[in-house]
């Protein structure tokens, strides 16, 4: 996992630009990769991090005026930036971090940079029962609800009540699970220019907090047993077409430890591509396109990327 600056990390000797009536400041040329799991990719044209709703209101209004596009970050989990940068504005929202939670109704509202692992092993300890799934998922809220993240026969979708959105002309809706019409691994917002601002989750208290922590304890240790965590990567790289494991097809091929450059499927788990050491986008796009290919080959089956590909490769 990359590990993220407190600075953002830029060649510019441009001062950065402070919106009004906020402490959002947005800067020139900033190297995306430390904020990716790869660690690959090119630099941002501007870059800003808010740090509440109104600060999103006023890059929105900044975007606007300058007539750009706008490209949201969370943890870069999922991700795979262009070795060349991406253009227009990338908005992290690392710092929209804000959790409560309302004991009455075993709901938790979660800001969209919230780490979801995290989460789940809040929720365990206290006994509810809803994110087991989602302990060994890099990602942050906003990513999962965009993506309907889930893991171990378990999604967002099964337990999102209701999103906060925002839409680049400064409107903010709430969305139902409904109305962001859910499906295997995606959802409306995949096709919209919108950021999730938060979501609130149901839960349920009908087990013990033991029995809640066993079980996210056992997802996580399968999937640090099945999955390697040594080396950059984004995650699961195809989505699995159903009935079949995206990884069981690629393994029955021969593809586990194939490399183009830096980068290499991984030997544990043929889901997962890796930077195994100095690779760059461009090695991990062609590699993904590899395995595209080799599988449509073999067994007449396209295989659809998870991982969001930003830029131009």
């Amino acid at each position: 996992m990359a590990i993220a600056p407190n600075n953002p990390i830029t060649d510019s000797l441009t001062n950065p630009i402070t919106l009004p009536h906020t402490d959002c400041l947005i800067h020139q040329k900033v190297h995306l990769a430390p904020y990716t799991s790869y660690r690959v990719g090119g630099k941002a044209q501007w870059y800003a991090e808010p740090k509440a709703w109104h600060d999103i209101q006023e890059v929105f209004h900044w975007i606007d005026k300058q007539q750009i596009p706008f490209t949201c970050l969370g943890k870069g989990s999922n991700l795979l930036i262009c070795d060349g940068g991406i253009d227009g504005l990338v908005l992290n929202t690392r710092y929209l971090n804000q959790y409560t939670m309302d004991e009455s109704n075993h709901t938790i509202t979660v800001g969209a940079g919230y780490s979801l692992p995290k989460l789940a092993w809040q929720v365990a300890k206290k006994g509810w029962e809803g994110l087991e799934w989602a302990v060994g998922i890099p990602g942050t809220m906003g990513g999962a609800v965009v993506m309907n993240a889930g893991a171990h026969k378990g999604c967002i979708a099964d337990v999102l009540l209701r999103a906060i959105v925002a839409y680049p002309d400064g409107t903010i809706k709430e969305l139902s699970g409904k109305e962001l019409e859910y499906s295997y691994r995606t959802s409306k917002l995949q096709k919209e220019s919108a950021l999730v601002l938060s979501a609130t989750l149901q839960l349920s208290p009908t087990s013990t907090r033991e029995a809640v922590m066993a079980i996210t304890g056992n997802n996580f240790k399968q999937r640090k047993q099945t999955q390697p965590y040594d080396k950059p990567s984004c995650g699961s790289v195809f989505r699995n077409p159903q009935p079949q494991a995206a990884g069981w097809l690629i393994e029955q091929i021969g593809l586990k430890g194939y490399q183009i450059g830096g980068a290499q499927v991984a030997h544990r788990h043929a889901n997962f591509i890796l930077n195994a050491g100095n690779a760059t986008a461009k090695d991990i796009y062609s590699l993904i396109h590899h395995v595209q290919e080799q599988v449509h080959n073999s067994w007449s089956i396209l295989l659809h990327p998870e991982v969001r590909m930003l830029g131009e490769f």
